[in-house]
């Protein structure tokens, strides 16, 4: 069952950080909370975690993740694009936008779709960041939903209907659902 971290939302406390970071590097899996909704994430390069969000999600595995990246530059690390492609993400970044560009060859074969395309997302959350900045890498994202298939915005109901597959839920508070643009 899932270890509830209370971290500050605003002032994240660098040692709860670490512990999630530590979970997900040993193929942990966590909720926590992004600038759209809480999110359960992964390590990029760790194929345990990156396989139970797949047992978890009731979608086929071919589903798409999201990248969860700390800025632009680590952006282009795993996707390639365009002068003006930069620009419009340069503008909306960081924030609650997806952007669909295609992979490269730094992008695990695990989350590559037939496309090779990948969704990436520079979050404008204080908790993201700080686990993006401890991490050292991407975390590969998916929203956190109940059985139902809806989105849950409460850490009390992700550790109630999802708990039992997760290592921590980090609550950072109430998160209304605002999904991300793509």
């Amino acid at each position: 069952m899932a270890k509830l971290l209370e971290i500050h939302p605003e002032h994240p406390q660098k040692h709860l950080i670490a512990k999630a970071v530590a979970a997900i590097r040993e193929g942990g899996l966590i909720a926590y909370p992004t600038d759209t909704t809480y999110g359960l994430g992964a390590d990029l390069y760790c194929k345990k975690g990156i396989e139970k969000i797949y047992l978890l999600k009731p979608h086929k595995k071919k589903k798409p993740l999201t990248f969860l990246c700390s800025d632009l530059s680590d952006i282009s690390n795993y996707a390639s694009f365009t002068g003006e492609a930069f620009r419009v993400m340069k503008m909306l970044s960081p924030g609650p936008y997806t952007f669909i560009l295609n992979a490269t060859h730094e992008v695990p074969r695990l989350v590559m779709t037939p496309r090779r395309t990948v969704g990436i997302r520079v979050p404008d959350n204080p908790i993201c960041q700080a686990l993006l900045s401890e991490l050292g890498n991407p975390i590969i994202s998916t929203s956190a939903m109940s059985r139902q298939r809806e989105y849950i915005e409460n850490p009390d109901e992700i550790t109630r209907e999802i708990g039992h597959a997760l290592d921590y839920v980090i609550d950072g508070g109430l998160l209304p659902f605002e999904p991300s643009t793509v």
